[in-house]
């Protein structure tokens, strides 16, 4: 593979860190799985051989909540730095349903591996927390090849709802990959001529580039809506993303403690017509980002029907640990 890699056109070895050991090795789509006595064994005598290689690298082992996790952190425990989980959701005829079931499903694992850490003696004074590498709703036909599934303003909003449960979560949750990038059940979709961003693209795109990477406790009832709050790097901002599934108008009523809004900031929505819209390689897009700037900000955000907003408010007074 390394006289591959230099016949391509790169001759030094890309320094990957993050090596996952198999995948989904309890299920027989699998070549070589196994019942997790056996893979308790073969895990570690790979992880044992690629760590004798190179010292430096991270392993990620193969996790599934139920029996199989329980016998892979008891067994495998010193051989892996995080444990992978799964998960796809299929389609709800109700919205605000259909959109709960990220959330629901990222709430439930992170639940179980906090468990884990009170029930399994090997994980003692460990800190192995969960790489999300495949998650995703999955169902549909494939109008983009094999497993091209089309995505809709519905699917948007759930993703919207599971990043927000991520960063709830982030204790215990160390990465979480979206799957699959191009077509295959992918955020991209392409035609032979051109390609564009699909719902669940946009939602990614938006929260990459402007939510914030400190996490903010939020409390207060906000369902049926779903309500996160992060501060910026620099602490000069408070985004908070708001997921609305209903088909009608909501405000969020907002109540900072320990730090004060200018009552400016930018706004960051996605909606669309109606929840089954869905964008198209080569047409304009039903549903995308529209950005703006907004002013009079004081304690309440707006939130229309079947939308994300995205607010990133100024803070004038010192950052606050919690809002509300």
């Amino acid at each position: 593979m390394g006289k591959l890699r230099v016949a391509n056109g790169h001759a030094k070895p890309y320094n990957v860190r993050w090596w996952s050991i198999g995948n989904e090795m309890y299920g027989d789509w699998q070549i070589g799985h196994m019942p997790v006595e056996q893979y308790v064994k073969k895990h570690n005598e790979f992880a044992k051989a690629m760590r004798a290689a190179d010292p430096s690298i991270k392993l990620i082992a193969v996790g599934n909540v139920g029996p199989w996790d329980e016998r892979m952190l008891a067994g495998c425990a010193d051989h892996m730095d995080l444990i992978s989980e799964h998960f796809y959701c299929n389609e709800l005829k109700s919205v605000p349903a259909h959109v709960r079931q990220i959330a629901d499903n990222v709430r439930r694992i992170a639940e179980a591996h906090r468990a884990y850490r009170k029930t399994i003696p090997a994980l003692a004074g460990k800190d192995i927390r969960i790489a999300l590498d495949e998650w995703n709703y999955w169902y549909g036909e494939h109008y983009y090849g094999e497993l091209g599934t089309r995505y809709f303003l519905k699917d948007a909003l759930g993703i919207a709802a599971g990043l927000h449960e991520y960063a709830r979560n982030s204790d215990i949750y160390a990465m979480a990959n979206y799957a699959q990038t191009v077509n295959v059940i992918g955020c991209i979709t392409t035609s032979k001529t051109a390609a564009s961003l699909a719902t669940t693209g946009q939602v990614l795109k938006l929260y990459r580039r402007h939510f914030g990477v400190v996490p903010v406790a939020v409390s207060g009832k906000a369902a049926p809506l779903d309500v996160a709050a992060a501060w910026s790097a620099d602490r000069k901002m408070l985004t908070v993303a708001i997921v609305n599934p209903l088909r009608e108008k909501l405000d969020v009523a907002v109540d900072l403690k320990g730090a004060s809004l200018t009552g400016e900031g930018r706004l960051w929505r996605i909606t669309g017509e109606h929840d089954m819209a869905y964008n198209e390689p080569g047409k304009a897009p039903q549903v995308r980002i529209e950005e703006k700037p907004i002013g009079g900000v004081k304690d309440r955000l707006p939130s229309p029907p079947l939308s994300i907003s995205l607010y990133a408010l100024t803070v004038a007074g010192p950052p606050a640990a919690t809002t509300r």
